[in-house]
């Protein structure tokens, strides 16, 4: 089955397609472009792009599978926007993947990893994994020092995610390479099980964690003294 996924809570804006199969998830075409200002204009574009790498039309896709999140309001919507959208007018299936753990669980070492993306604010987007993996606290929103003694206190021996790289020195822990931002395999590989089992398609519910910068104003100012 060819299955889109999309990602757009971080800064980098991504596209692929894979094929779920039997034996396992391969991926057949990937772009990703790291730009925190352009979700909207780069998204789209990545979508034709994957689709013509691998000689597919939209017609040809079985599912689409959306990073959640967390991440910023504006840039995190656009994502959600698209697989919402396609999959209706597709008439095939969306499920969503927290895009932390496509970041947490590639980590997996054996012994338990933080993993972080840039909230702004002076603040992570983070959650803790086991050494197998799996999302033990999170996702949650606060400051380096915060989700550096969390981390501590669940026994994290690494840190990864472009939120570690930012914070390095307040979080104290030796920080990955690699993955850096949300992988594409990956959560095509944690929504696999429900593709394979043809469930039905879910709400794309967002992770913001916080309310959006821009609010609606409650009130208007005088204009005469």
């Amino acid at each position: 089955m060819l299955v889109l996924v999309v990602d757009s809570s971080t800064p980098a804006v991504t596209a692929a397609l894979v094929e779920v199969s039997a034996d396992g998830v391969v991926s057949r075409a990937h772009r990703c472009t790291v730009d925190a200002r352009a979700h909207g204009e780069l998204l789209a574009p990545q979508v034709d792009a994957v689709l013509a790498d691998a000689d597919a039309r939209p017609r040809d896709l079985a599912a689409i599978v959306a990073g959640l999140g967390p991440g910023p309001f504006t840039g995190l919507r656009v994502g959600l926007v698209t697989a919402a959208t396609m999959g209706q007018v597709l008439g095939i299936p969306t499920y969503g993947v927290c895009s932390l753990d496509a970041i947490g669980y590639p980590a997996a070492s054996g012994e338990p990893v933080l993993a972080a993306s840039d909230a702004r604010r002076k603040e992570l987007y983070w959650a803790v994994y086991d050494g197998a993996g799996e999302r033990v606290v999170g996702p949650e929103v606060s400051t380096p020092v915060v989700a550096a003694a969390r981390a501590r206190e669940l026994g994290a021996t690494i840190a990864v995610g472009d939120g570690a790289h930012r914070y390095a020195e307040i979080l104290d822990l030796p920080v990955r390479v690699e993955p850096r931002y949300p992988d594409a395999t990956v959560l095509a590989l944690l929504a696999a099980e429900r593709i394979r089992a043809g469930a039905p398609s879910e709400r794309l519910t967002p992770l913001y964690l916080r309310r959006p910068d821009a609010v609606v104003a409650t009130g208007r100012k005088p204009v005469l003294p």
